[in-house]
């Protein structure tokens, strides 16, 4: 089934749909169908041919590539939402709330108005969504999102010089943890593994399954292994490079050498264990870190 990918915010989640009869590019604005009702949004990826267990009703037709017209109306809905989003500041600080705006969207068919925001507390906005309904006559919803997508909304470099991933390309967020860290013999420093967020990086989870995937059949330190030139103790492991430093003999007489993984016969394996010192300077910052992480899990799951 031939099908286009569609997104409705910069670096949102990609949507398919039918193009049907319509001749369509990368770029293009299009008026869609969704669950949330009639919505325009920009054409990512064009002509793709579409192999699942979907049935073909279950991808909806596009309506039609957006005219004049549409854009004309979508422009007027961005000047919109920023007169919203100033609006809304104001209540906010004539309410007292702890909670800080982040962003407005308003429906391209004008039948909802979404007020994104973060805060450190569980906040009471009753009052302000009836004072908000009563001046925008449409209905309003208030949703808290995660410090993950708001730095994902105000975009930013990361420690690499590179523009963020969250803002560049990634779709959606995956769980990180600080083990992945640990296996991949990153620095267990705070400030070197976090991004903009304050959260782990995105990025530990890249190379995480090539990392899982060498340490399964790797021998890992403290296991006994057979050399070309004797018995030995691993010492330490290149997992990249499926090298081994192996510690050969005892006392004054010991002497280390490197050999390929597959140049070796583990005799006797060693409970796997990560050792690094970053780990007991940083023991305290590291558990709260990951308590916000367990917690941010636990937010996206609901």
């Amino acid at each position: 089934m031939r099908v286009i990918g569609v997104r409705f915010k910069k670096m949102g989640k990609i949507y398919f749909f039918n193009p049907e009869k319509w001749k369509i590019k990368k770029g293009d604005k299009v008026i869609v169908d969704t669950t949330q009702g009639i919505d325009i949004g920009e054409v990512e990826i064009e002509n793709r041919i579409l192999q699942c267990n979907k049935s073909y009703q279950e991808i909806k037709p596009i309506i039609r590539v957006a005219n004049k017209e549409d854009l004309k109306q979508y422009e007027h809905k961005l000047k919109k939402e920023k007169e919203a989003f100033d609006i809304c500041n104001e209540k906010i600080k004539e309410y007292k709330l702890r909670m800080n705006l982040t962003d407005v969207e308003y429906r391209f068919d004008n039948s909802k108005l979404l007020f994104y925001f973060t805060s450190d507390i569980r906040v009471d906005f009753r009052d302000l969504v009836k004072d908000l309904a009563s001046i925008f006559k449409t209905r309003i919803e208030l949703r808290q999102i995660g410090v993950r997508d708001e730095v994902k909304r105000i975009g930013g470099n990361g420690i690499c010089g590179r523009e963020l991933c969250c803002c560049s390309f990634l779709g959606d967020f995956e769980t990180v943890s600080i083990k992945m860290a640990k296996e991949q013999n990153l620095s267990l420093n705070p400030s070197k593994i976090s991004g903009n967020c304050g959260r782990l990086m995105c990025c530990l989870k890249y190379e995480q399954e090539v990392y899982e995937e060498k340490l399964s059949r790797l021998p890992t330190v403290g296991t006994l292994v057979g050399t070309p030139e004797g018995n030995g103790i691993v010492e330490n492991v290149e997992i990249l490079n499926e090298i081994i430093s192996v510690k050969i003999g005892s006392g004054e007489e010991s002497y280390y050498r490197k050999y390929n993984v597959k140049d070796v016969k583990i005799l006797k394996k060693a409970e796997y264990k990560i050792i690094n010192e970053e780990e007991n300077e940083h023991k305290k910052e590291l558990e709260e870190l990951e308590e916000l992480e367990k917690k941010d899990m636990k937010n996206r799951e609901q």
